[in-house]
């Protein structure tokens, strides 16, 4: 898997009063609700398992919009890691 390096200054990460697993949890709430991310890929991001992310978008009201493509993604990527 290749990986992408985000540089943020530490004064921005300060600002936020969040961890850098916390401000990743949020960038992948706020990517999956505008529909950059499915719902698979979101939870990777935060490090969750698909369960801890659908409570957590549950608790924010958002809805896990998931369709056929998106579960057809993600069992791509259960295959390709060995998981399935």
């Amino acid at each position: 898997m290749t990986t992408v390096t985000l540089e943020l200054p530490s004064d921005v990460l300060l600002a936020t009063r969040l961890t850098k697993s916390e401000l990743k949890v949020e960038l992948a709430i706020h990517l999956f609700d505008q529909g950059k991310l499915s719902l698979g890929k979101a939870r990777e991001l935060a490090d969750m398992d698909i369960w801890q992310f659908m409570q957590l978008l549950g608790g924010r009201g958002i809805t896990a919009h998931y369709d056929v493509e998106e579960y057809e993604d993600d069992l791509e990527t259960l295959k390709r890691l060995g998981r399935l």
